[in-house]
């Protein structure tokens, strides 16, 4: 692939979740068990050469408030049978498992953006009838299927009064993830004891993550990111990037949404050992009927928290807009250094302003988060989709322009 970004694809046959050299760390069980011994020494193929597309897609479920695993796909060339399983000539006859890691950066002028790091799920060789050459699809995923295949029936260390920071990382503790693959702020909520019940790690570290009405997710590195609730308020306070059809980034396509999908205006929310607490938004009930959410099995150590919770998402979620759904770059656009910037290095909870003339002449301006990422790569395109939306939650943030306004800011 010839492009002014210049790809590297690696692909390492050792076991183990660690993808900081010298990538040797194992998965000894995937079930109930520990993720983090038992490794296998590395060997690392470069394939970039070979690959002739690629499609990586990172994001968040809007509608379920939750962050998906993270998903990629490469087609590799195969002129000499080395990827097929089934030849015992290959170098790597016997190594092709499951779960093992694939990584993908991009340079561009002298910086290294991360764009994928996961684990592989499936090895699809294809060899078409009357063709010289069989090629391989790998499928892969990050950290959070491993996390979904992992079971916990309790945390240790946990006690009454950890912070949600200190919880997820007993729980990530608790299956040995690498401390080097994780970033967990301290968190703004205090939780009660774990409640002791057998459910996925995934579900565990969701449960902590919707309990502090933060994010949970796998960055395009492959490290655990938790941001805690301040901290997602604190990223508006960042100047945005500045889309638009003439000074700023140009785009290459943009879908509007103007619906219901993301109204909420009933919460139910109710913590281990306490009782329902019911927000609702009577204005949002008479404009749109009743949207109902219902969440349990919350953490919180007081009715009052989950009380506090229910209040901030019916506030942040009880009417609706019309909204930028996706926008799409071109990375082949000639003379865009700026947009091959924000392609590969926004991410999540980064902050756009979009800018789209409308028919009429009218201009629409939207300043949201970027809360999915897709790069579709092949020899001769390069398109990157930003998923965007409102932010998580708002708050009052001095001296900013949209969310500094007295009387109509969150407090």
């Amino acid at each position: 692939m010839t492009y002014p970004i210049n790809l590297t694809v690696s692909f390492d046959f050792s076991s183990g979740p660690n993808f900081d050299p010298p990538f040797q760390l194992g998965i000894s069980q995937l079930g109930i068990g520990v993720l983090g011994a038992g490794g296998t020494a590395s060997q690392v193929v470069d394939l970039t050469a070979s690959t002739t597309a690629i499609n990586i897609r990172r994001g968040r479920d809007l509608t379920q408030d939750r962050f998906n695993p993270g998903l990629c796909s490469i087609r590799v060339l195969d002129p000499n049978g080395d990827w097929n399983p089934q030849n015992p000539a290959s170098p790597y006859f016997g190594l092709l498992q499951p779960l093992r890691k694939l990584v993908i950066v991009g340079e561009y002028l002298g910086v290294d953006y991360p764009l994928f790091a996961g684990y592989t799920t499936a090895y699809n060789y294809t060899y078409p009838k009357n063709e010289d050459i069989g090629f391989i699809d790998i499928q892969a995923t990050d950290a959070f299927t491993l996390f979904n295949k992992s079971a916990i029936e309790s945390v240790t260390g946990s006690t009454a009064g950890d912070t949600t920071g200190d919880r997820i990382d007993q729980i990530l503790d608790e299956i040995g993830f690498p401390g080097s693959q994780r970033q967990i702020d301290i968190g703004d909520v205090t939780v009660q004891d774990d409640p002791g019940t057998l459910r996925s790690v995934l579900q565990a570290l969701q449960d902590v993550e919707f309990t502090e009405f933060g994010a949970v997710y796998i960055s395009a590195d492959g490290k655990v990111i938790f941001r805690e609730r301040t901290d997602a308020i604190d990223t508006l306070g960042v100047p945005p990037t500045v889309f638009d059809q003439s000074t700023g980034i140009s785009y290459k396509d943009l879908k509007f949404a103007f619906d219901d999908k993301l109204i909420f205006n009933v919460a139910n929310f109710q913590r281990v050992g306490g009782t329902m607490q019911t927000v609702a938004d009577q204005d949002s009930i008479d404009t749109y009927f009743p949207h109902a959410i219902t969440r349990q099995n919350l953490l919180h150590e007081t009715d009052a928290d989950t009380l506090d919770l229910a209040k901030a998402y019916v506030a942040s979620r009880k009417s609706t807009d019309i909204r930028i759904d996706s926008m799409t770059l071109d990375l082949t656009t000639p003379n865009y250094q700026a947009g091959i910037e924000a392609a590969l290095g926004l991410d999540f909870f980064d902050t756009v302003e979009v800018n789209n003339t409308q028919p009429g002449g009218s201009t629409l301006t939207k300043t949201l988060q970027i809360f999915g990422v897709n790069h579709q790569i092949t020899p001769r395109n390069w398109n990157t989709t930003f998923t965007t939306g409102d932010p998580l939650i708002t708050g009052f943030i001095l001296g900013n322009a949209q969310f500094g306004i007295l009387g109509v800011s969150t407090l």
